[in-house]
């Protein structure tokens, strides 16, 4: 009786510390995931700040390209509305959008040598484009650590223990088809 007492008592500890060890992985996941939508956030605010500047420095020289700097600044603030909002299929299209208009924009900009030899915008571009490069990084571990959290969420025992404690799923990051396609060099230099 006593030994029957030490077994089921031996298998309950055993049974609380798999579960506490399971619980504090689902945790850390979705910190994991958390911490890498907040390093993608910093970025796009960055590059939300500096979009204002690179577009009233084309302004000066570009009379003509009204609509192409125009259609940056909808789209900047089409991907800040999505990211407020935390509406990431929204924010894949508004990045997509953001990210046309701005091939076109650097595109357009060979047409002005006085505007690319201008420092502030030589500066801005390499600080967008650089922006740009740190996204799409981010992105990829963002998209890693929801693949991770969600895949825990679902194979057995961790299901148990994350529907106990509500523990939900996150949405991977994707970019509009446009994203993934060719540029048509044609289209931005025609």
């Amino acid at each position: 009786m006593i030994v029957g007492a030490f077994i089921l008592f031996g298998l309950l500890a055993i049974l609380s510390l798999y579960a506490i060890v399971v619980y504090n992985r689902l945790v850390n996941l979705k910190h994991d995931t958390a911490k890498a939508w907040s390093n993608i956030d910093v970025l796009l605010k960055q590059r939300h700040d500096e979009l204002p500047k690179l577009v009233e420095t084309c302004k000066q020289y570009m009379k003509h390209e009204r609509e192409t700097l125009d259609r940056v600044m909808q789209a900047r603030a089409g991907v800040s509305a999505a990211r407020e909002a935390s509406d990431l299929p929204a924010l894949g299209l508004a990045e997509g959008r953001l990210r046309r208009g701005l091939l076109s924009l650097f595109a357009i900009a060979e047409a002005y040598p006085e505007l690319k030899a201008d420092q502030s915008f030589r500066n801005l571009e390499v600080r967008i484009s650089g922006l740009e490069n740190a996204i799409a990084d981010r992105r990829e571990f963002y998209n890693e650590a929801v693949n991770n959290n969600n895949v825990r969420l679902e194979q057995f025992p961790d299901i148990v223990i994350a529907r106990r404690f509500a523990f939900q799923a996150f949405e991977l990051l994707h970019f509009g088809e446009e994203e993934k396609s060719d540029v048509d060099v044609r289209e931005l230099f025609g």
